[in-house]
């Protein structure tokens, strides 16, 4: 078994664990694959081992990698999207779960329209109120699921948080259970599924799991520690 394959193993029991505590059945939880910095051999040897869904941070490298990459995977966007870029980004990915302002979703779609196709996308909702942090406050984004059905190439399928970074994964429970609940409450009020919640990474992706995630953002925890890139080329935004 390869380094890969033994940690998704892992990985999978791990979830199978925290939906059995959860009362959840696994199925309900998928994972993608965070592959920002890693090369397409480490993606290659990720798909070998069943994986078929990856997420990126950066447009300009996923446009390098995507092409060298087994033509059958699909491709999520997990890291802040600058309007300037969605023209370049709509094509490569299948959905997006950083939308984090009206303005930028009303570009999406006008790149999908263009493309004519619908792009599924999660709204990043800061929580935690953190400045550091991209996303809606929980405050507007009501407004935005209002105004998300005139928008007919994109579809707002759920909802994606960061909470504060701590070593304790459990410090990150209260803004995961807060995201799950204002999900219920908007999803009753406007009508919308938002079947999807984007939540958790390498070091809290069980507490997500409990609370409900059904998207965890798994990289280091899967392919090791991230290859260093100079710090001019460092991601912008929260990557996982």
């Amino acid at each position: 078994m390869s380094g890969v394959a033994e940690r998704l193993d892992g990985i999978r029991k791990r979830i199978e664990a925290a939906c059995g505590r959860a009362g959840r059945d696994p199925a309900t939880v998928k994972i993608l694959a965070v592959s920002k910095t890693f090369g397409p051999d480490n993606v290659r040897e990720a798909a070998e081992c069943g994986l078929t869904v990856f997420g990126e941070s950066r447009v300009q490298e996923a446009r390098q990698k995507i092409p060298l990459c087994p033509g059958h995977l699909e491709w999520h966007l997990v890291g802040h999207l600058q309007r300037n870029k969605v023209k370049d980004a709509a094509p490569l990915f299948t959905m997006i779960h950083s939308v984090d302002s009206w303005k930028l979703l009303e570009t999406v779609h006008g790149a999908c329209q263009t493309l004519g196709r619908v792009m599924p996308v999660c709204l990043e909702v800061n929580v935690s109120g953190e400045r550091s942090k991209y996303g809606l406050s929980p405050e507007d984004t009501p407004t935005v699921l209002e105004r998300c059905g005139s928008l007919v190439n994109v579809e707002v399928v759920g909802l994606m948080t960061m909470p504060p970074f701590t070593e304790d994964p459990q410090e990150a429970r209260p803004f995961f259970r807060r995201l799950r609940e204002l999900r219920d409450e908007w999803r009753d009020r406007h009508g919308l599924s938002l079947r999807e919640l984007s939540l958790g990474m390498s070091h809290d992706f069980e507490v997500a799991v409990e609370e409900g995630a059904t998207w965890v953002r798994v990289g280091t925890l899967l392919f090791g520690d991230r290859p260093r890139r100079p710090a001019a080329e460092d991601d912008m935004g929260n990557a996982p």
